[in-house]
């Protein structure tokens, strides 16, 4: 994410489905042309930025029911 985008960043939001495990991702609203994500547990971690029509797509697909559905497993410590 170039600086100036990093600047546009006021404000970052989970989806209201999101529960109080911690396994959430935060984006950022109002960033021209691109759609920043986070983890919500490392907000001082790395932000992956997509461009905004792969993330409206991306997003049409998880409405839609297009994506295989997964199965995550967390590793036994």
């Amino acid at each position: 994410m170039s600086s100036d985008q990093d600047q546009q960043i006021r404000s970052w939001r989970k989806s209201s489905y999101s529960g109080h495990e911690g396994a959430c991702i935060e984006i950022a609203d109002k960033v021209s042309n691109a759609v920043p994500v986070r983890d919500s547990k490392a907000p001082e971690g790395p932000v992956l930025t997509f461009p905004s029509a792969a993330w409206r797509i991306f997003i049409l697909g998880v409405r839609n029911g297009c994506l295989p559905r997964m199965v995550l497993t967390r590793p036994n410590p």
